[in-house]
């Protein structure tokens, strides 16, 4: 039992001494693998020392001496290499000790100052450095910039002060008279005036859609005109027909008898006088052909549908 605790007690002993041991190594005893930037330098100038990764680092004290100055350390944590900056202060060849190793740092003195002289002399001029492409490109790049946007306000103040929209979408050409005139007869359809019995109304819309096509096709002055003068107007026009000619004077004379003489149509007469409008809107302008509708107007119900079928 004695032996055991004789052997544990030389174990412990043995294990403190290593550990005193490691302690008490000196940084001068160690190999380090280091490299300097530069072994010669101007006075006050600095140079990097780098050291490899390496157990135990120099510090700062470590590395410097009466001729070199050590300034400060940092460490790159990627690979464990410790950079240090040396500088001097005093002319000629010094000895750096690094470790067990050393390296020789030559300090020149400035070239040119005499330290004699006491003849204050004036701050250099600026010098001139030539302009980069970089430079003049972002200068330009300024230059429009500015005037861009100068341009582009004053021409905001025009269009706001003009009551004009900020942006000009472009408009679709207008519809073809005869295409308009359709459109209109089948508002006219849907509104159901002769059954709220507003029946002057309705013929009133009726006479007035098919006046206003005769203006915008043939320029015939229809709204301003008796019935009479309309039919005489529309012996010259290109859409003359009997059938139309014959048409169109059912349509004013109906209306007139409803407008004037207080007429009272059959129901089935209101149908028959709407429907004749659209054949002669549509008759006269398969005589009087019109440029070709947008593709917005194509498929449209009003010219699609047949009021006859």
């Amino acid at each position: 039992m004695k032996k055991r605790f004789i052997i544990l007690g030389l174990c412990m002993v043995w294990l403190v001494g290593q550990a005193f041991a490691q302690d008490t190594v000196s940084t001068a005893d160690i190999q380090y693998r280091f490299r300097l930037d530069t072994t010669t330098i101007a006075l006050g100038d600095q140079t990097i020392l780098s050291i490899e990764r390496t157990p135990i680092y120099p510090s700062l004290d470590d590395l410097s001496n009466n001729d070199i100055v050590a300034v400060r350390q940092w460490l790159d944590t990627t690979d464990g290499t410790l950079y240090t900056a040396l500088t001097s202060f005093e002319e000629g060849e010094h000895w750096l000790r690094i470790g067990n190793d050393s390296v020789m740092l030559t300090v020149n003195d400035v070239a040119n100052v005499d330290t004699t002289s006491t003849e204050i002399r004036d701050i250099a001029g600026i010098m001139n450095q030539p302009y980069t492409f970089g430079e003049i490109a972002r200068t330009l790049l300024f230059f429009f910039l500015f005037w861009a946007v100068v341009a582009a306000a004053v021409l905001l103040y025009i269009r706001i002060k003009r009551h004009k929209p900020l942006i000009s979408l472009p408009q679709a050409p207008p519809l073809p008279p005869d295409t308009r005139a359709l459109h209109r007869l089948e508002e006219l359809r849907q509104q159901q005036l002769w059954q709220q019995g507003r029946v002057k109304e309705y013929y009133t819309e009726l006479t007035d859609s098919v006046r206003v096509y005769l203006e915008e096709a043939y320029n015939i002055l229809s709204t301003e005109m008796t019935s009479d003068q309309t039919l005489d107007a529309f012996h010259g026009c290109k859409g003359y027909s009997a059938d139309n000619a014959s048409l169109l004077s059912q349509i004013l004379q109906a209306a007139d008898m409803v407008k004037f003489a207080k007429s009272m149509p059959q129901p089935y007469q209101h149908d028959m006088a709407l429907n004749q409008g659209i054949s002669f809107i549509k008759q006269t302008a398969a005589l009087n052909p019109q440029p070709e509708p947008t593709s917005e107007s194509e498929g449209d119900p009003a010219t699609s549908n047949n009021p006859e079928s």
